[in-house]
């Protein structure tokens, strides 16, 4: 199946050399300091971990080791993203390789920095890290596909270290309804979850992995929070109000999030907040044409290939401007007026097509505490966006699963 049809104009937002103004308020910078940031969705290339994407390097790629020290970041859930294929036997085969593959991605950045980078499984491990000085590593599975038709392959994959699992990706599954359907001979036709999706849902509370409804439809996240006996996230989305696309949440599926305990992780992904106009589209195809890059491999893009792509846009940012910091923390405004502050959170998708003016790559990230302090935020309600609201959840999930 393919990918979407707008996946070109991710990778471009994503790499923009646009110059953004750096946070220099003295009081935004030592309250970065004394935060606990966590940031719930950064993908990763196939080839993290080796010579081709060292994140031991302060290079093109949105996140390194060096970019998240000089960000302030504490914490990221490094994604084994897998697209979504057929839905037969050859499918889910290919679909379980490729998520392997990232596992071990993840795990080859870890066995390269030991001294720098941990990973962690739960709230408890993610806090003393962090407080060890460590940078923290926890792990997301982007569509639930490669889990097999039955999630036999769950098990195996929360002993590998994943927390949270999205239940769909672009394209339906055999466990529910995408937000955005490929309407491809072999697709499943489903509306919200199926059998099967509640099913393991049932195991992902049973064995304490939050339930990411990021990428389904209204209907399969309204599905996903009535079936869930613990809070769910939405990984990375943004707020139908403000933007109308099929990867924003509606104020009704926000509520219902939040009235269930959960948490929106507001993305800083440019296409989820404006209009791109078809002279931006064709001028993107036309550079990545250029520089051979296929448009559906943005999740593996090289640092050498990263770095060209962005040289050579630099002027489209001028000539077609990006949604902003100001942009996404409009977002974030939106959920806290809505339902509190306690149901919003902070993701980039860096690496996976996120990025807009002035925090598209990690060492920016001050600029989204100064923002959030310009509008009013107490050092509390902050703390809370940046990751205390995520670790909640992530708490509640723990204990349900365990009994405690």
């Amino acid at each position: 199946m393919p990918m979407t049809p707008f996946l070109p104009t991710a990778i471009f937002a994503a790499v923009l050399a646009a110059t953004p103004a750096l946070a220099s308020d003295p009081a935004a910078a030592s309250l970065h300091e004394r935060l606990l940031t966590i940031d719930t969705h950064i993908d990763v290339p196939t080839s993290l971990g080796t010579t081709a994407a060292d994140p031991r390097l302060h290079g093109p790629m949105q996140v390194d080791l060096p970019k998240m020290r000089e960000g302030g970041l504490d914490a990221g859930f490094f994604i084994v993203y897998v697209g979504q294929r057929s839905v037969d036997a050859a499918g889910y085969q290919q679909a379980y390789e490729k998520a392997q593959a990232k596992f071990d991605a993840i795990e080859r950045m870890l066995a390269n920095s030991p001294d720098e980078i941990v990973l962690v499984r739960n709230p408890t491990e993610l806090r003393a890290a962090a407080a060890d000085g460590k940078l923290v590593a926890a792990i997301g599975v982007e569509n639930a596909y490669p889990l097999g038709p039955n999630h036999e392959h769950l098990q195996e994959f929360y002993d590998r270290g994943a927390r949270y699992i999205s239940l769909t990706h672009f394209g339906n599954n055999h466990f529910g309804e995408s937000s955005k359907a490929f309407g491809e001979d072999g697709e499943p036709e489903v509306t919200g979850l199926t059998d099967r999706g509640l099913a393991l849902i049932d195991d992902m509370n049973r064995l304490g992995i939050m339930v990411d409804v990021s990428h389904t439809s209204h209907q399969s996240t309204m599905d996903a929070v009535a079936r869930s006996k613990t809070p769910v996230i939405a990984s990375h989305s943004g707020v139908a109000a403000l933007y109308a696309h099929n990867r924003n949440l509606s104020d009704d599926a926000i509520k219902a999030i939040a009235a269930r305990g959960g948490v929106v992780q507001l993305v800083a992904f440019d296409r989820y907040m404006r209009d791109i106009s078809e002279e931006e589209r064709d001028a993107q195809k036309t550079i990545l044409k250029d520089l051979g890059i296929d448009p559906r491999g943005m999740k593996d893009v090289t640092q050498e290939q990263f770095g060209e792509l962005r040289s050579r846009n630099a002027a489209l940012n001028a000539k077609y401007p990006k949604a902003s910091v100001t942009t996404l923390i409009d977002h974030v405004d939106h959920v806290v007026e809505l339902v509190g502050v306690d149901h919003a959170g902070i993701s980039s998708d860096f690496g996976g097509g996120g990025g807009i003016h002035g925090w598209w790559s990690i060492d920016e990230s001050l600029i989204l505490t100064e923002e959030m302090l310009k509008r009013g935020y107490s050092e509390t309600d902050i703390r809370k966006i940046w990751g205390e609201n995520l670790l909640r959840v992530w708490e509640a999930v723990e204990q349900h699963a365990h009994g405690s």
